[in-house]
């Protein structure tokens, strides 16, 4: 499965990129607000045209003349995000018309090499005259475009898609993504580099040693894959807001979005931390395919039981994950490490595995002969009929007489059942609810 383009809404403060941002994601995920500086981390959320389907990034505005340090801090997180993504969105506003801070950030583009998108924004009444005098920027046609009344977006949209690569049906021999994810020191370079059969990225006792998510190309059993290194991921708290390890972090939650599995790994000689759970916390939301990974077992004083200790400690504190599989192992001495990349194509089949609409009704109609939903207020819950449009995660939708019946209990129910009987072990599944009226 591939990676998903990654799309940057990039511009100076108070030019409309948050309203960009919302209107394209469908939802309001960004603050919007007329005061300078309300967006400071990037913003990421997932968006669709045209059957293509991408990341959109929403950064901080640029202002490359100030030196107050919330600027700054600012312009490196955009910045940061520029080098990641497939394509840019330059957002200018056409009131104001064109400014100096706007060819400011220009001049950073058009040293770039990914491709960019200018929009001229706050054209309400469609003066497409007010684009004219962008053409000096050197980035080539502007396009008009209203955020707040939504008009001119198809056309920016169009002009983004068409800048990805075009798109290809499942292709089981393409390479596989695999990330490998945690806090610092946690040994998932001695990993990777245990992995391939020799020394392909750094390995070193001092914590943050790997800056940058490392791709390498690797094949096993006649397979292709991609083993992805990353920066160790600390508690916000712990790390300098402008520090080089902030936006390492950073690239470490990118790889995570285009990974296809997710490898979390642990040091099995400490205790589990709560940074350790975060970091799973953050591979579930993103809905990727996991594996928890107890490296250094090598160091771990052992008896008959320890495993199972470890095991029951980790069923409690990553209990919203409670589909997660676990393997000990050693970089250091390589126990185990040759069954990763079996359990990485089992985690991966598990979540894209898509069951057909019939047997997804029989799975469903059977839990409710078993256990029929509660009736709030006399209302009961219907279930009309379900089905699996999406994979990776799987995702399930049901369809009901009224979506507010559905009691959070009922719906983990569900789910339970579904897991007990097919086998999603490894991945998160996705339930929605969604009303319809009875067929008469």
């Amino acid at each position: 499965m591939s990676a998903k383009p990654l799309v940057a809404v990039v511009g100076r403060p108070n030019v409309g990129k948050s309203t960009f941002f919302n209107k394209v994601c469908g939802k309001r995920i960004s603050i919007v607000k007329d005061v300078p500086g309300v967006t400071r981390d990037r913003i990421f959320a997932d968006a669709e045209w045209c059957g293509y389907h991408f990341t959109l990034i929403d950064t901080g505005g640029i202002e490359l003349k100030s030196d107050d340090g919330m600027f700054v801090h600012i312009r490196k997180q955009a910045e940061a995000a520029m080098e990641l993504v497939d394509v840019i969105v330059f957002i200018v506003d056409g009131r104001d018309g064109l400014v100096s801070s706007d060819y400011d950030v220009a001049t950073i583009l058009r040293t770039s090499d990914k491709p960019v998108i200018l929009a001229v924004n706050k054209l309400d009444n469609f003066e497409i005259e007010k684009t004219y005098d962008f053409y000096q920027l050197g980035l080539g046609e502007p396009f008009g475009i209203s955020c707040e009344q939504g008009k001119g977006l198809g056309e920016i949209l169009d002009a983004i898609v068409a800048h990805f690569p075009e798109r290809a049906e499942s292709d089981e021999s393409a390479a596989l993504r695999i990330a490998f994810v945690g806090k610092p020191n946690v040994g998932k370079s001695s990993l990777v580099n245990k992995l391939l059969g020799f020394e392909r990225v750094i390995v070193s006792d001092i914590a943050g040693t790997t800056r940058d998510a490392i791709d390498t190309p690797f094949t096993c059993n006649g397979r292709e894959y991609v083993l992805i290194d990353t920066a160790g991921m600390r508690r916000k708290r712990g790390i300098e807001a402008e520090s080089v390890e902030s936006y390492s972090v950073m690239r470490a939650l990118a790889a995570v979005r285009r990974a296809d599995v997710v490898l979390i790994v642990m040091d099995a000689s400490e205790e589990i931390t709560e940074q350790d759970v975060r970091v799973a916390g953050l591979v579930h939301e993103e809905g990727k395919p996991s594996v928890i990974v107890m490296n250094k077992w090598d160091k771990v004083e052992k008896d008959t039981f320890t495993a199972d200790k470890v095991t029951k400690k980790l069923e409690t504190d990553l209990a919203f994950m409670s589909y997660f599989k676990a393997i000990f192992i050693s970089a250091q001495t390589g126990l185990r490490v040759d069954k990763l990349i079996r359990m990485a194509d089992e985690a991966y089949l598990n979540a894209t595995r898509r069951i057909s609409t019939g047997i997804v009704n029989d799975v469903i109609n059977e839990a409710v002969a078993m256990n029929e939903p509660p009736s709030p207020g006399g209302r009961r819950l219907k279930i009309l009929y379900s089905s699996q449009p999406e994979v990776a995660p799987p995702h399930f939708v049901i369809f009901v007489n009224d979506e507010k019946l559905v009691h959070f209990s009922y719906k983990r129910y569900l789910e339970n059942r579904l897991r007990k009987t097919f086998d999603f072990s490894c991945t998160p599944i996705r339930l929605t609810f969604r009303s319809r009226k009875e067929e008469n």
